[in-house]
């Protein structure tokens, strides 16, 4: 059974605590965002070395597989987003539909240690890409197709929420 779509708007992330997984946005130090990225992938590279690695919980949630693939996927369209941030004045970012992406990517048919190694690479990139953000590019602007305005900062915390979140997310599955 596919999953349902999510067409939640997870932008108030950026302004409130997620009463789900107890992420602050104002807990979080720019300076430590590096650190916070590459340490959700390292939990995310780590369960895929589990047990029902593959398993869905239930018709509605993605596996553990599913949810590092998505991962891996995040990191990689975030990083391109902040670089544009970093490259073009006010840059519109081209829509990306994670719940198509799961499907083209055939997600739950992915090799968990595939994905545990290409985790590790699409964060650590991104990782190192917030941890070189110039002191003078943290409000550079930009937006999603919906009108949704990011800075590079607001970029990279809502980038960590999804992570930190989807760690949450599989912390019993």
């Amino acid at each position: 059974m596919p999953i349902e779509p999510d067409t939640k708007d997870w932008t108030w992330v950026l302004h409130e605590r997620c009463p789900e997984c107890g992420f602050d946005p104002l807990e979080v130090d720019r300076d430590d965002l590096g650190r916070r990225i590459r340490h959700a992938a390292a939990a995310m590279h780590q369960r895929m070395h589990g047990e029902r690695v593959t398993e869905r919980p239930d018709d509605a949630t993605w596996s553990p597989l599913e949810y590092a693939a998505h991962v891996r996927d995040v990191c990689r369209v975030m990083q391109g987003r902040l670089e544009q941030l970093l490259a073009a004045d006010d840059p519109e970012f081209a829509s990306w539909d994670q719940d198509q992406a799961a499907v083209d990517g055939d997600y739950a048919s992915q090799r968990p240690e595939h994905v545990a190694a290409e985790v590790d690479l699409a964060a650590t990139s991104l990782a190192n890409a917030a941890d070189a953000v110039p002191s003078d590019a943290w409000e550079r602007p930009g937006r999603r197709s919906n009108g949704s305005v990011f800075t590079v900062e607001t970029l990279l915390v809502y980038a960590l929420h999804d992570l930190e979140h989807h760690v949450w997310d599989i912390r019993s599955s």
